[in-house]
């Protein structure tokens, strides 16, 4: 009987599992068109972008000049907020602040961090969930679940335009579920007419760089023990802190689509341990061996805990 019951589970496992690697690949190969898409055509999207600080009503605009990005993300209501980007130059106007401008790849404020995802990294370590079909913003939309395999991060789920393939709606969820923070397309163009409107970029007057300081390999004498799947070091810094009159030595992780810093400092009177959190974004702080160890992200407060937990000091990585 044994030998039967075991032939039948062979038997059903491979039944089963080839259905769930091609609804995998396809869900990762429509999250590519996404991201593609997002990058590539020319478009202008009316949004809201809620979470538990309120509601933003956001204009965004996106086009290709001469083979060069040009986009534009405006605050809608409120004091005038405009961010700016020309080709790898993104630049901020805010009323009350003198403008700057950064270096980047793409505007991130108010813009989920799924829609510039390189999937066919994060596929090791997240599931994609084809989920069904729905109405948004009078479109028919794909909508895909984004779930990260072990268990320690915050999920999404994405519903993408059948047609154009743009992301019309982001809900970021928590592990129960309940909705941290949401994009929400209400209408939007994709033609050349925006490309025209953005025209007037390309010879405006844009405020200076600023100029960081060359970041230098450290070494540090401590290191983190445990990360979630898929997370790698992006970068690492030494940096003396006026307001606290101390050093504090950083590294920095990511994944592609959430990022956190681990900190390190020397405890003084003010060193407490303590969790503090603003919907998605959490702060954990441990005191031990007369070490700060904060760890500042994207993260659930249970996984900020364990990566504090597992940092090593005194110990080469």
């Amino acid at each position: 009987m044994k030998q039967f019951w075991y032939a039948v589970s062979l038997l059903t496992g491979s039944l089963l599992y080839p259905s769930v690697a091609p609804a995998q690949t396809t869900s990762g190969a429509l999250l590519q068109q996404m991201e593609q898409a997002s990058q590539s055509l020319n478009y202008e999207l009316a949004f809201i972008s809620v979470s538990r600080m309120g509601i933003e009503s956001l204009r965004y605009r996106h086009a290709l000049i001469d083979d060069k990005v040009y986009a534009q993300l405006l605050q809608m209501d409120g004091p005038r907020r405009e961010i700016v980007q020309r080709g790898n130059e993104i630049s901020y106007f805010e009323a009350g602040l003198e403008p700057f401008t950064l270096n980047g790849g793409h505007i991130i404020d108010s813009l989920p961090s799924v829609i510039y995802g390189d999937f066919s990294r994060l596929s090791s370590s997240y599931d994609f969930v084809p989920v069904g079909r729905t109405r948004i913003a009078d479109q028919v939309c794909d909508v895909i679940r984004i779930v990260a395999r072990d268990g320690t991060r915050y999920s999404f789920i994405v519903w993408i335009d059948t047609d154009t393939k743009l992301p019309l709606r982001v809900d970021m969820l928590d592990r129960d579920g309940e909705t941290l923070e949401q994009y929400r397309v209400i209408s939007f163009a994709v033609d050349d007419g925006v490309r025209k409107v953005m025209q007037g970029l390309t010879k405006a007057s844009m405020p200076p760089s600023l100029s960081l300081p060359p970041v230098k390999k450290q070494q540090f004498s401590w290191r983190v023990g445990w990360l979630p799947q898929g997370m790698q070091e992006v970068s690492q810094s030494r940096r003396d802190i006026p307001s606290l009159n101390k050093p504090v030595e950083s590294r920095l992780y990511s994944d592609g689509l959430f990022s956190f810093s681990v900190n390190i400092s020397q405890a003084d009177k003010n060193s407490v341990p303590q969790l503090l959190r603003n919907g998605w974004r959490t702060v954990q702080t441990e005191v031990r061996d007369n070490t700060e160890i904060t760890v500042v992200g994207e993260l659930p407060p249970s996984t900020a805990k364990r990566i504090a937990d597992s940092v090593s000091l005194g110990t080469q990585p």
